[in-house]
């Protein structure tokens, strides 16, 4: 276990410079803020200060650093001791993780990393401003209007874009990759021809040398991101759209910053609730997904393919880091879809890569696709006349 907790059990995160606790976040300076002095910082890198920087092929067994400790769902009531007066205040870990001592005024924050899923051990801060968002987001939902459903053109209002930080887990791993398998290289290629007049038919056959395949290599991933809310599961879009999330990665997770509760004010943000274990077999297929395309490249002289028949990894270590990353999120209810379908348009709140659904009208789809199948039937009938004439 890697403690990646701050050593501020007082809930307190404080201007170096000043010690007040009025800090914000700047998307315009990209820095903490602090409202008394004007200092302007960030918080150390986070695989710098917590040594996650070093090299993944050393790893053994199952690091985890303390933010992606089991959850426990008992512990969602805090109270915070105010240092500056002694006062407790009270603080729900599910809705926030700052609070303001009702007598002194002081910023208090969750800075101690109880085992809830509330307190990551980094946070990759946001880059692209509200303004930059509304822009992306807009131009997304403009080239599909044509489709979109007539209530979704009304309601469609992208000032409602809300800043989201989505936990993330993010894991290294060294591990021995095995595939193996048959591949097939051509030898000949020929057409039969079957029937006559108008009843032939051609047929093209291959003749190929089937070769057993078997490809063996270590393998280091470095940064590979999973899910660890379960509300945005991309499996599940039975509710909403989540798959969008991931399309709007990667994130460059390297500059992740030690967390410090001020970059979530003004965001909201997600709590995490899926532990190591529970997204273990996804990392795992994932890392086979990495296998399969690393051994891609020694195939190539099987020009009909290579079918994997058994393939496995040997995980030698893994480290795990629990991280929350900016999305500028967009959501709209479709209420004409059993309880509502909601609609997800996700900017990555790095780079601005955009993703989302937009409802369609089906009856506007049906309308141009049997107006294209006019067209043709029209220009098939003009060419065949052409033809008749001209023969």
């Amino acid at each position: 276990m890697i403690d990646t907790s701050s050593g501020r059990d007082d809930g307190l995160d404080k201007c170096p410079t000043c010690g007040g606790t009025d800090i914000t976040y700047s998307l315009t300076a990209k820095a903490l803020v602090c409202a008394y002095c004007r200092h302007e910082w960030n918080e150390v890198n986070a695989e710098e200060a917590f040594g996650l920087n070093t090299s993944i092929a050393d790893l053994h067994g199952h690091t985890l650093a303390s933010g992606t400790a089991d959850v426990r769902e008992d512990l969602t009531m805090m109270t915070l001791k105010c240092q500056g007066c002694g006062a407790e205040v009270v603080i729900n870990v599910n809705q926030e993780l700052q609070a303001r001592c009702h007598w002194c005024r002081q910023t208090l924050s969750v800075n101690s990393q109880i085992p809830n899923g509330a307190v990551p051990d980094a946070v990759l801060p946001f880059q692209l401003t509200r303004e930059e968002a509304i822009a992306q987001i807009s131009a997304f939902a403009d080239k599909r209007k044509a489709f979109a459903q007539g209530r979704f053109k009304s309601e469609f209002v992208p000032e409602n874009v809300m800043g989201v930080y989505i936990p993330y887990l993010v894991v290294d791993g060294s591990m021995h990759a095995q595939l193996g398998g048959r591949g097939e290289v051509t030898t000949r290629q020929y057409t039969v021809r079957t029937g006559s007049g108008k009843n032939t038919r051609s047929e093209t056959y291959y003749d190929a040398d089937v070769y057993s395949v078997q490809r063996a290599f270590d393998l280091l991933v470095d940064d590979l991101t999973v899910e660890s809310a379960q509300r945005f599961d991309a499996r599940d879009n039975s509710h909403a759209t989540n798959n969008i999330l991931n399309a709007v990665q990667p994130y460059d997770t390297e500059n992740a910053v030690a967390y410090n509760s001020n970059y979530l004010k003004n965001f909201t943000s997600e709590r995490r609730d899926l532990n190591v274990r529970d997204v273990d077999d996804e990392v795992e297929e994932k890392f086979l997904s990495i296998a399969r395309a690393k051994a891609t490249p020694t195939i190539g002289r099987y020009d009909r393919g290579v079918r994997w028949e058994q393939e496995g990894v040997a995980v030698r270590g893994t480290r795990w880091v629990s991280v929350n990353v900016p999305v500028w999120l967009y959501s709209y209810a479709d209420s004409a879809v059993g309880d509502g379908l909601v609609h997800y348009i996700a900017v990555n709140g790095r780079n601005g890569n955009t993703m989302g659904s937009v409802p369609v009208s089906h009856p506007k789809i049906f309308a141009v696709s049997c107006f294209a199948g006019s067209i043709a039937a029209v220009i098939g009938a003009v060419v065949g006349f052409g033809w008749f004439f001209a023969g």
